[in-house]
């Protein structure tokens, strides 16, 4: 059995931050679940999906339990102090350092973010409809930290070549963002590949972030690493996540 691997964050966090994505290597689940599966609401077994989640806990050292929220490719921000496991939300924000936040994603976007001096930390699950509806704008307005002091890390999500959308897509996002047009090259069939990594750091951009990391990461090509609903259809969950070591504790690694 393979051990539980991780993308783990390469970005200019302070040193008690620690954040990245799981893999489908290190759990127990089968078929098209194979094998970290993290996702309780996929149809994968539920003792597989609990023993997968110990297993991330326990191999990550985490402090705890993830706030996992039920995400709904909304725009609506918990607040980690009052977390509500039933509550529909697509993005958690945290100023407690024993929170771990994670997102569950199989092609749409984790974005990660924290302060400067780590008093804050969140997780966004960035679809493009999450994305063009203003998640990233709403989640920052929920922060104390001013936005030039935040820094934002990219996990693996679909990449250009593999995210066909329509016009409907493509003119939503031209209608909000700036140089949105960049971001989508029309294809053969008269539709658009989108470039969901570009887009996000522009709608960062737009709200004040420069300090942008991670990305490049496509979930449709590597079959080996990742999930991908897009490719896949029924397929398990990633989680991408984020939260503060206890002093001493350097466990985390790739």
């Amino acid at each position: 059995m393979r051990e539980l691997e991780l993308v783990v964050a390469d970005w200019p966090a302070p040193p008690n931050v620690r954040a990245g994505c799981t893999t489908r290597a290190g759990g127990v689940s089968e078929g098209v679940y194979t094998a970290l599966n993290l996702g309780a609401h996929v149809g994968d077994e539920s003792g597989a999906v609990a023993e997968n989640r110990r297993r991330f806990v326990t191999a990550v050292e985490l402090p705890g339990e993830p706030l996992w929220l039920r995400q709904v490719h909304g725009v609506h921000v918990s607040d980690a102090a009052q977390y509500d496991p039933d509550e529909e939300a697509d993005a958690i924000v945290s100023a407690d350092g024993s929170d771990v936040l994670g997102i569950m994603t199989a092609d749409c976007l984790g974005i990660l973010l924290c302060a400067d001096d780590a008093s804050e930390t969140a997780a966004l699950h960035c679809g493009w409809r999450s994305l063009s509806g203003g998640l990233v704008a709403r989640t920052v307005e929920r922060m104390r930290t001013p936005p030039e002091r935040l820094l934002a890390w990219l996990g693996p999500a679909i990449a250009q070549p593999a995210f066909e959308v329509g016009s409907e897509v493509r003119e939503v996002f031209m209608a909000g963002i700036d140089d949105a047009a960049d971001c989508f090259v029309q294809n053969e069939r008269g539709r658009w590949q989108a470039d969901l990594y570009g887009l996000a750091r522009r709608y960062l951009d737009a709200v004040g972030i420069v300090s942008v990391h991670g990305g490049g990461l496509c979930t449709f090509a590597d079959r080996e690493r990742f999930f991908s609903y897009r490719r896949d259809g029924q397929t398990g969950r990633l989680c991408t996540f984020i939260y503060l070591e206890n002093e001493g504790d350097t466990s985390i690694s790739g």
